[in-house]
C-alpha cells in the first residue's frame, strides 16, 4: 500500500527519473537555496552499503552527543523515513508545508525525487543541526543531492552494476559518476574497490582536488575475537562486533569509523555506534507479526534482507554460507525483484546456497513470479513462483525449511514489514 505523502507526490510531480542538476538548482534557488544552508555535509554515494555505512556513522555522531540530519532513501513503510531532523523523523504537519510550499513553485516540472530532496534541504535548513548526512539517489554527478558544492565529507560505498538503464554496464563509467560527488578541499572517504573502480576514482579525485582516504591502503578493518578490529596509519581499535549482522558489515563500519575519525568523535563514541547501529532490512531477523509467528511455530530462523543486485547477493550468499556452516538448517528464499534488475546475476550469485527458491510479486513493477523461477531454476536452483509472500512462506515451512530469508527488493521487503508489526527503529 502506497503511504498518503507518497500518493501525494505521484499525484502532483513526474515519476520519470531524469539525471539533471539544471531543474533541481532552479528549484533550489526559488526556495532560498537551502542546500547551503545545511550543517556540515557528509554525502554518500556508492551502489551497495549506503544505508548501512549511514547507520553506523549517525549512531557514532548520535553517541557522541552530537544533533544529526539523515536524509536517505527509498523509504521502507513511511515516506517520513527519508528525512531525519535531528534525530527525529520528519513530522506530518512540517513535511506537508514544505511540500505546500515547493508544489506553489510555477514553470519547474521538477520529478519526485526532485521535489522529495528539496522538502528535505528545507526542513534540515529550519532545524539546527551538528551534522547532516545526505544519501545520493541515483548515481553522483548528476543526482538531485548533488546541488551540495562543500560538503564536509564525500564517502564512496562499493561499487559495482545497478540501474544499468541509467548508468551502463561498465564498472569505469559508474565509478564516474559515483565519483562526481567529490569536490575541492572535501575529503573523499572510499570504500574497498575493485582495481578498475579505484583507477576512475583517484583520476576523479585528482581533478576535483579532493584528497583521498582508501580502505585497503589508508585504514582497514575486519573481524576479529568476536568483536571488530579498525586500524589507520596512526592507532589501532578493538570495537565490538557490528549491529548489523553479515560479514560485509565489517567494511560498512569500517568506512563510517573512518569517517568519524575525520569528524573528530571520540573513541568512545564510535564503539558504541559501531555495537547501537540499527538499519531495517538488512539481514534483519523477523520475530514479530504474522510472518514472525509462523516461522516461531515451527521453530524456524525468518530473515529479510533488501539486497537487490548482484553484488549484494554475493554479500547475501557469504553471509548465509557462514550461518550455515555454523547451523546447517534446511534453507527456503522467497524472492521478489523489479523486472528491470539483473534477476540472473543475483540467483549466479546464490547458486552454491542450495536453497530452495519460491518468487513471488509485490506492488509495483515487479518481475513476473514464474519468469523469475524460470531464472533461477537457469542457474541450478530449485523454484517455483507462490501467490504471495504468506503463501511463500507456508510452502517453505511445510518442506521443512529452518532457514528462510525474503530478500530481492527493498519494496517488497517494505510490504512485508509493514505487515510483519516489526519494532520500527527511530
Amino acid at each position: 500500500m502506497v503511504d498518503p505523502v507518497s500518493a501525494r507526490l505521484l499525484a502532483r510531480h513526474p515519476q520519470k527519473i531524469d539525471l539533471s542538476l539544471d531543474r533541481m538548482r532552479t528549484l533550489c534557488a526559488v526556495l532560498g537555496n537551502p542546500q547551503d544552508r545545511l550543517p556540515p555535509v557528509v554525502h554518500v554515494a556508492g551502489t551497495n552499503g549506503k544505508g548501512s555505512t549511514i547507520a553506523f556513522l549517525r549512531a557514532m555522531a548520535e553517541a557522541a552527543g552530537l544533533r544529526v540530519h539523515v536524509y536517505t532513501s527509498p523509504h521502507l513503510v513511511r515516506f517520513n523515513e527519508r528525512i531525519r531532523l535531528a534525530g527525529q523523523l520528519i513530522e506530518d504537519d512540517r513535511l506537508s508545508a514544505i511540500l505546500d510550499r515547493i508544489e506553489a513553485i510555477k514553470g519547474v516540472e521538477a520529478t519526485v525525487f526532485e521535489s522529495t530532496t528539496a522538502a528535505a534541504f528545507v526542513a534540515m535548513a529550519d532545524v539546527p543541526a551538528d551534522l547532516a548526512i545526505i544519501e545520493v539517489g541515483l548515481g553522483g554527478s548528476l543526482d538531485a543531492t548533488n546541488v551540495i558544492d562543500r560538503p564536509l565529507l564525500s564517502l564512496i560505498t562499493p561499487i559495482d552494476l545497478d540501474h544499468a538503464e541509467f548508468l551502463g554496464t561498465e564498472i569505469a563509467g559508474i565509478a564516474g559518476e559515483k565519483a562526481g560527488i567529490l569536490k575541492a578541499g572535501a575529503r573523499g572517504v572510499i570504500a574497498r574497490q575493485s582495481e578498475e573502480a579505484m583507477a576512475v576514482i583517484e583520476a576523479s579525485a585528482a581533478r576535483a582536488t579532493s584528497p583521498l582516504t582508501v580502505m585497503g591502503v589508508d585504514f582497514d578493518a575486519w573481524a576479529e575475537h568476536g568483536g571488530m578490529a579498525f586500524q589507520d596509519q596512526e592507532q589501532f581499535f578493538d570495537l565490538p562486533s557490528p549491529g548489523l549482522f553479515g560479514p560485509h558489515q565489517i567494511d560498512n563500519a569500517g568506512l563510517a569509523v573512518a569517517a568519524a575519525l575525520e569528524l573528530d568523535l571520540p573513541v568512545e563514541a564510535i564503539a558504541k555506534g559501531v555495537g547501537a547501529a540499527r538499519w531495517p532490512a538488512r539481514m534483519q531477523r523477523l520475530t514479530a507479526g504474522p510472518y514472525g509467528a509462523a516461522a516461531r511455530s515451527a521453530d524456524a530462523e525468518l530473515w529479510l534482507d533488501g539486497g537487490h543486485n548482484p553484488h549484494a547477493a554475493r554479500a547475501l550468499a557469504e553471509t548465509l554460507a557462514r550461518r550455515q556452516a555454523a547451523a546447517p538448517r534446511p534453507l527456503a528464499l522467497i524472492v521478489g525483484m523489479l523486472a528491470n534488475k539483473d534477476s540472473g546475476g543475483f540467483f549466479e550469485a546464490l547458486k552454491d546456497s542450495h536453497a530452495h527458491v519460491f518468487t513471488v510479486a509485490f506492488e509495483g513493477a515487479a518481475a513476473d513470479p514464474e519468469a523469475l523461477a524460470a531464472v533461477a531454476r537457469g542457474h541450478g536452483l530449485g523454484a517455483q513462483a507462490a501467490e504471495s509472500v504468506e503463501a511463500a512462506l507456508e510452502r517453505a515451512l511445510r518442506l521443512g525449511a529452518g532457514r528462510i530469508v525474503i530478500c530481492g527488493s527493498l519494496y517488497m521487503a517494505g510490504e512485508v514489514l509493514g505487515a510483519s508489526e516489526e519494532t520500527w527503529p527511530v
